[in-house]
């Protein structure tokens, strides 16, 4: 339903992206860096099962409209709890239960399921964005208050939108991920350079041993990904996320994956672990994204334990071909204890947060400025114990 607005402006909440043409979501979401708010991985998402109101992502989108010509939006989710963020306010919501207040539902902000950076309102060239972001701000509050909604979180925000948002009311709340950034390497034998000796044997051993056993590696990309690569992905997610138990929920259906091959596979890279005596499937493989000059990893999966193998599908053999390919900045995803040993320094991002009620406010909003001060002594504790050369660190 279209609300209509002053000047020349019209707003209407969605509950599934294929409302909005395709073309019209991605004039605004392809000039993103990011590529996880475009129309077929959102449209996927929902089609899937993946996210919808039965499993407490209930699509919830506000878009802007002039005329008939769609000129912002704003992916939004309405989260029944705190499952598949990777922000973790579950402290949050036992205490509101303890205030008696109602902590779910909640409007979310972010592509679901994916810890990656890069999440804001999308806008058309040209436009005031302070102007329309001013204004979809006070839409998400009526809603809220419509619908006693208790606050508005947007997670892993674009920096460059952050400040915007600042200004509109929004509180920070920093967090980090472990980010690679190409400091100008040509080679692999480049990165291999920035590392003190012991680690560069230990990669160098790493390595080594996933050859030894027979097993040879490959990255296949866009057309050359058969279809069958997408399901057995979904099945290497499935069995990794079962290693896992209560803690590798399975948010993805196999529908999501077997979708991509249609719709996503240009952006899809697939590190593929072969056995050298079998070379009909990969034995594991892991799952990226890339954009630009922007890798994403996903998620990996193997059909056996091999020692080794996950560092090899998800961090070496990644940034081999992110060298190759002009990859500046590689984002492995989620969890850091296995990162910083190689070369992903731990990297600042935020997420934004307005509470409505009054007694969340005054208790959360000093909480996070302490918080944010223990996170930051956090992040630089990590970055001086990264085990790079004395030669590089100068």
């Amino acid at each position: 339903m279209l609300e209509q607005l002053k000047p020349s402006y019209s707003v209407a909440w969605i509950n599934k992206i294929a409302d909005v043409p395709t073309q019209a979501w991605d004039a605004l979401a392809k000039p993103l860096k990011t590529p996880f708010f475009e129309w077929d991985w959102l449209h996927d998402m929902e089609i899937s099962g993946s996210t919808t109101a039965k499993t407490g992502w209930l699509p919830n989108h506000l878009t802007v409209w002039r005329d008939r010509t769609l000129v912002a939006a704003a992916p939004l989710y309405v989260k029944g709890h705190s499952y598949g963020e990777f922000v973790f306010d579950h402290q949050f919501a036992e205490l509101s239960e303890r205030l008696g207040i109602e902590y779910y539902p909640k409007l979310l902000g972010m592509s679901p399921f994916t810890p990656a950076e890069g999440y804001r309102f999308l806008m058309a060239p040209g436009e005031d964005e302070e102007t329309l972001t001013s204004m979809m701000i006070a839409q998400i509050d009526r809603f809220c208050d419509r619908h006693q909604i208790s606050g508005c979180h947007f997670l892993y925000v674009d920096p460059e939108w952050q400040p915007i948002l600042e200004r509109n009311g929004f509180s920070q709340w920093l967090h980090h991920s472990y980010i690679w950034q190409n400091q100008g390497f040509e080679t692999f034998d480049d990165y291999l350079k920035v590392f003190n000796a012991n680690q560069r044997r230990n990669i160098k051993r790493e390595r080594k041993a996933v050859t030894k056993i027979g097993l040879k590696l490959q990255a296949l990309t866009g057309d050359e990904i058969p279809l069958s690569m997408f399901s057995l992905m979904s099945r290497f997610y499935e069995n990794t996320c079962d290693k896992f138990g209560w803690w590798g929920s399975k948010y993805l259906t196999p529908n999501f994956f077997d979708r991509l091959y249609d719709n996503y596979r240009h952006r899809t890279v697939f590190i593929a672990a072969y056995d050298e005596l079998d070379e009909t499937q990969p034995i594991g493989m892991s799952f990226c994204l890339t954009k630009g000059d922007r890798l994403y990893g996903r998620y990996w999966g193997s059909s056996r334990d091999i020692d080794c193998l996950h560092f090899d599908v998800c961090y070496y053999s990644p940034i081999e071909w992110g060298i190759r390919n002009g990859i500046q900045t590689f984002d492995p995803g989620a969890g850091g204890r296995h990162k910083k040993r190689r070369g992903f320094p731990a990297t600042p991002n935020y997420s934004l947060h307005r509470f409505y009620n009054p007694k969340l406010r005054q208790i959360l909003l000093p909480y996070l400025r302490e918080v944010n001060q223990m996170e930051q002594q956090q992040i630089d504790g990590i970055n001086q114990d990264l085990p790079f050369s004395r030669e590089w660190c100068k």
